[in-house]
C-alpha cells in the first residue's frame, strides 16, 4: 500500500488565500504536482463541489475538505497549517489546520479505512495540539502515521466505572439489592455523501458525548470503508435513535417505532451533546417523532415533514419518481425495437410473433420482410423487436407503480402496477397510468394509516394494503374513470397525428422550450415523458410520435453542446477554468442526449444560460418537426443514428440550435450586466 502522506504533501505556516476555494485549489495543485492526480482542475472541481454541499469545517479550528475523483490516481492526504486561518463554516470560527483527503473513484477499502481513522483522530485534542506545535513536515508525517497505526475507536460507550463510595456488586448468595433503574440506551446511524470523513467523526463525537453523561450509545457508520449493521438485539433494546445523515439511511425499517432525532451529519460533529440530550428527551416523550412503520402507518416524523409541503409539490415529486423509474424500461425497450427494425426491417412487426415462436438459430425463418438482413437478420431482428416490445409494455404499469410508491412507499407498488396494467389493457395510456398510480398511492396511504391491532400490523404491508388498494383503484379505473381517459387519450393521439405545417412547427417550438427550461428538471421531464409515452402508439401509418421524440431529443442535446462550443472554442475568456473543463465533458454529454451536462453553466449564470438555451432549443425543435425527422429510440442522441429517420436534418437541426445558443450566451455575457468570472490560475505546488 502506498504512503498516504509524505513531507512533500505538508505545508506549515503558509498563507494559502482568504477563501476555502483558494485553499482547496492550492492543495489540489500540490497533490497533482506530486504525481497523485492527473489534473488540478478536475480534482479541484470535485472537491469544491463537495465543499459546496456541506461545509467541512469542524470544531477546534479544523477543516477536512475531501472528495472522490476520477482525477486521483492514488489515495492521498495533503495537510496545511495556515498562518492566516480561513473560514470553512465551523461554528467556532475559522480553521488553521486543513486536511485535504483525495480518494480515487474506486478507492480500495484499506485506504478508505485509514482515511476514516484519520478523520476520527482529528476530534482528539492531544493529536491536534501536537500538529500545531510540530516544527517540521517530517514531524507532521510521523504524527499522522502514528494516528493511522492506532486501533480504531470503539463505537460502544464503555460502561461507567464504579466511583468512590459506590457499593460493590453483591456477591453470589447475597440478598439482591433493590434494582436500580435501567440506564438509557441509544443507537445512531451516521452517513455523509462521500462517506470518508464526516461519517466517522460524527460517530465518534456522538459516542464521546454519550459517554460523558453515562449513556450507552452504539453507532452504525454507513461509510465508504464498509458498514457493519447494528445487532438487531441492540436496536430492540434502544430507547431512541439518532440519524446524523446527509443521505438516506440504509435499512431504515429496522428502527421502526423508535423515537428519532434526525439532523445533518455535520451537526453530529458540531453539537453531539445536544443531539444526545434531545434523544434522551425523546425517549421519555410519548409524542416524540418516531421512525415510521413503513407500509403500515405513517408516523409523526413523516407527517410533520409533509405538513409544510404543498399538494402541488407532493404531486410533482410523485410524478417525477414515476417517470424516473419508468425511463429505463423505455430506453432499453426503445433501443431494442430500433435494432429490431435495423436487422429485420420495418415490417418485422407483422412477422415477429410467428418467427420467435416457430423458429430458432437452427431453424431460421423462410418468411420475413424483404428488407431484412436475410434469414438470420430476420430472426435476430424479431427477437430484439419482441424483447423491446415486451419491455415497452411495462411503460404504463411501471409509471403507475412508482407513482404509487412515491406516495405510499412499498405497499403502494403492487396496487400501482395493477392499476397501470388496467390502464394499459383499456387503452388509457400514459394519462391512465398517471391517474391509476395516484389513485393506488393515496388509497394505499389512507389504508396504511388505519389503526389496527398489533397482531394485524405485520399483514398490512404484504396482504391487506395491496389487496384493498388494488380492488379500489383498479375497480375505479374499470367502472368509472377508464372510459373517459381512453376518450381523451384517443383524441390527443388523433390531434397529434393530424398535425402538419405550422401546427407541427409550433409544437416543436413548445417542446424545445420545455426541454431547455430546467435541464433535466420537472418541465424537461414532462416534455420527455410526453414524447416517450407516445412511442407505443407509433407506426408507419402514424409517425407523429416518432417525430415528437426526435424533436425532444434534438432539443435536449442543444444546451450542453452549445456550452461546450462557447467555452472551449468560441470565447474561452468569458468562462472560468472550471467551466472550461466542464465544457470539454459537455461535448460527449450533449452528443449522448444528457441535458444535465449544461447544469454547471446554468447554476453559475442562470439568467444568461437558460434563456440562450431556450432560444436554441426552440429553433431545433421547430426545424426537426418541419423536416419530419423521426426517432424510434427514446434516448442515445447521435449514437442511435440507425433509429433516426432523415438523420441529416436531425444533425443540421442540432447544429443550428447549438450555434444559436452559443452565440446568444456569448452576447449576453458580453453586453448584459457583467458578472465577475473566476479566472484564478491553479496555484502551483512547490516541492
Amino acid at each position: 500500500m502506498t504512503q498516504l502522506i509524505t513531507t512533500e504533501l505538508v505545508e506549515l505556516d503558509q498563507n494559502l488565500g482568504n477563501t476555502p476555494e483558494d485553499v482547496i485549489r492550492h492543495l489540489a495543485g500540490r497533490v497533482a504536482a506530486n504525481g497523485r492526480a492527473t489534473e488540478v482542475e478536475g480534482l479541484f472541481t470535485d472537491a469544491f463541489a463537495r465543499e459546496s454541499k456541506t461545509a467541512t469545517g469542524v470544531p477546534g479550528g479544523i477543516a477536512i475538505p475531501h472528495c472522490r475523483s476520477t482525477a486521483v490516481t492514488e489515495a492521498t492526504l495533503a495537510m496545511a497549517r495556515l498562518s492566516q486561518p480561513v473560514d470553512f463554516g465551523a461554528k467556532d470560527g475559522p480553521a488553521d489546520l486543513i486536511f485535504f483527503i483525495a480518494a480515487p473513484e474506486g478507492a480500495d477499502q484499506d485506504h478508505l479505512k485509514l482515511l476514516s481513522k484519520l478523520a476520527r483522530s482529528l476530534i482528539k485534542k492531544d493529536f491536534t495540539g501536537a500538529l500545531r506545535s510540530a516544527g517540521t513536515q517530517a514531524e507532521v508525517v510521523e504524527l499522522v502515521e502514528g494516528a493511522l497505526a492506532d486501533k480504531p475507536a470503539s463505537h460502544a460507550a464503555a460502561p461507567a466505572a464504579p466511583t468512590a463510595g459506590t457499593a460493590p456488586a453483591a456477591s453470589a448468595g447475597a440478598a439482591p439489592a433493590a434494582e436500580a433503574p435501567r440506564a438509557k440506551r441509544l443507537v445512531a446511524v451516521t452517513a455523509c455523501p462521500t462517506g470518508i470523513a464526516h461519517t466517522y467523526m460524527a460517530a465518534d463525537s456522538l459516542v464521546a458525548a454519550a459517554k460523558d453523561v453515562g449513556v450507552d450509545l452504539q453507532v452504525e457508520t454507513q461509510g465508504s470503508s464498509g458498514a457493519k449493521a447494528l445487532d438487531p438485539a441492540v436496536i430492540a433494546a434502544a430507547d431512541a435513535v439518532i440519524f446524523a445523515v446527509d443521505v438516506d439511511v440504509r435499512g431504515k425499517e429496522r428502527f421502526a417505532g423508535k423515537p428519532v432525532i434526525n439532523a445533518p451529519v455535520k451537526r453530529g460533529i458540531d453539537e453531539p451533546d445536544k443531539m444526545v440530550q434531545e434523544a434522551l428527551a425523546a425517549a421519555d416523550n410519548p409524542n416524540a417523532r418516531r421512525v415510521p412503520h413503513f407500509g403500515a402507518e405513517e408516523q409523526a416524523q413523516q407527517e410533520a415533514e409533509e405538513k409544510g409541503e404543498h399538494i402541488g409539490q407532493k404531486l410533482k415529486k410523485a410524478l417525477l419518481t414515476g417517470v424516473s423509474y419508468m425511463i429505463p424500461f423505455v430506453a432499453g425497450g426503445g433501443l431494442l425495437i430500433a435494432l429490431g427494425f435495423l436487422m429485420g426491417g420495418y415490417l418485422i412487426t407483422n412477422f415477429a410473433d410467428d418467427i420467435v415462436v416457430k423458429n430458432s438459430l437452427f431453424n431460421l425463418p423462410t418468411e420475413y420482410p424483404d428488407n431484412a438482413w436475410g434469414p438470420l437478420g430476420a430472426y435476430l431482428g424479431a427477437v430484439l423487436f419482441k424483447i423491446g416490445a415486451l419491455s415497452l409494455g411495462f411503460l404504463v404499469p411501471a409509471l403507475a407503480g412508482y407513482i404509487a410508491y412515491a406516495i405510499a412507499d412499498r405497499p403502494g407498488i403492487a396496487p400501482g402496477f395493477v392499476a397501470g396494467a388496467v390502464a394499459g389493457f383499456m387503452g388509457a395510456g400514459f394519462l391512465g397510468g398517471i391517474v391509476g398510480g395516484l389513485l393506488a398511492g393515496y388509497i394505499a396511504l389512507v389504508i396504511g394509516r388505519l389503526q389496527v391491532a398489533r397482531w394485524l400490523r405485520g399483514l398490512m404491508p404484504v396482504v391487506i394494503i395491496p389487496l384493498l388498494a388494488s380492488i379500489v383503484a383498479s375497480g375505479l379505473m374499470f367502472l368509472i374513470l377508464g372510459g373517459p381517459i381512453v376518450a381523451i387519450t384517443n383524441g390527443l393521439n388523433t390531434w397529434l397525428s393530424g398535425l402538419t405545417g405550422a401546427g407541427a412547427i409550433a409544437l416543436g417550438v413548445i417542446l424545445g422550450l420545455m426541454m431547455c427550461f430546467d435541464l433535466g428538471g420537472p418541465v424537461n421531464k414532462v416534455a420527455y415523458s410526453f414524447a416517450v409515452a407516445g412511442l407505443g402508439a407509433a407506426s408507419l401509418d402514424n409517425q407523429a410520435p416518432w417525430q415528437i421524440m426526435a424533436a425532444v431529443m434534438a432539443s435536449g442535446m442543444v444546451p450542453p453542446l452549445a456550452m461546450a462550443l462557447a467555452s472551449t472554442v468560441l470565447n474561452k475568456k468569458l468562462f472560468s477554468l472550471a467551466e472550461q473543463e466542464n465544457g470539454k465533458a459537455a461535448w460527449l454529454l450533449g452528443a449522448s442526449f444528457i441535458s444535465e451536462g449544461a447544469i454547471p453553466f446554468a447554476a453559475a449564470d442562470p439568467l444568461r444560460v437558460i434563456p440562450a438555451s431556450m432560444v436554441g432549443g426552440a429553433v431545433t425543435g421547430a426545424m426537426s418537426m418541419a423536416a419530419g425527422v423521426g426517432s424510434k429510440a427514446p434516448h442515445g442522441g447521435i449514437f442511435v443514428f440507425f433509429a433516426i429517420d432523415n438523420f441529416l436534418m436531425f444533425v443540421v437541426s442540432i447544429a443550428v440550435g447549438t450555434v444559436v445558443t452559443a452565440l446568444s450566451v456569448i452576447a449576453l455575457k458580453r453586453w448584459a450586466v457583467k458578472k465577475s468570472v473566476d479566472t484564478v490560475e491553479p496555484v502551483p505546488a512547490t516541492v
